[in-house]
């Protein structure tokens, strides 16, 4: 039988076990061997993270070909127009290439949402929006990049699905243990 673990990753936190610069890791909170992270998270990122210690549901989950969808809430800096909406949409162009559309909504503030420590900055004469963005590709740091290339940097980036696992009913720092038979 194998093993699926759902964590709601905190703020920096790093999507390993170890780290030789102190900085906080999966250790601080998940004290089940033998797992592997299926699909990084960035460290200034939060939200849902999947660990399993079977290696084809980690492929299931992390290879890009195998488009399962992940779902970000993201609070961009300023707020998008229709035009920057349908160019996150049907795809916006960054070093590495051309992304594939993605589902992007404006949103208001998540519910339930935890307060981030340390909170993002904030400034008077500029507004932020959330934005429900789902993409089924994978590339390093996408969501941020493709947010700032159509002029709304990001300021806080929480993954709140991966497929049909969401991090609804996780606190911040929880985990939960599915056995997959």
């Amino acid at each position: 039988m194998s093993r699926l673990v759902l964590f709601n990753k905190p703020f920096q936190v790093l999507c390993q076990f170890t780290d030789d610069q102190g900085r906080k890791t999966l250790a601080d909170f998940i004290p089940i061997p033998k797992v592997y992270v299926a699909g990084r998270l960035d460290y200034d990122s939060e939200g849902l993270l999947a660990l399993t210690d079977d290696g084809k549901l980690q492929h299931k989950i992390a290879n890009p070909k195998n488009k399962m969808a992940k779902t970000y809430w993201v609070q961009v800096e300023g707020v998008p127009s229709d035009k920057s909406l349908r160019q996150l949409a049907t795809g916006v162009m960054l070093k590495d290439g051309l992304t594939k559309p993605a589902k992007v909504k404006l949103i208001p503030e998540p519910k339930n949402l935890w307060p981030r420590d340390p909170p993002i900055r904030v400034r008077k004469h500029i507004p932020d929006q959330w934005l429900e963005l789902t993409i089924k590709e994978g590339k390093n740091r996408q969501v941020r990049r493709m947010t700032a290339a159509v002029g709304h940097p990001t300021l806080r980036l929480i993954r709140y699905s991966i497929g049909d696992w969401s991090i609804d009913g996780l606190g911040l720092g929880e985990y939960i243990v599915e056995d997959k038979g």
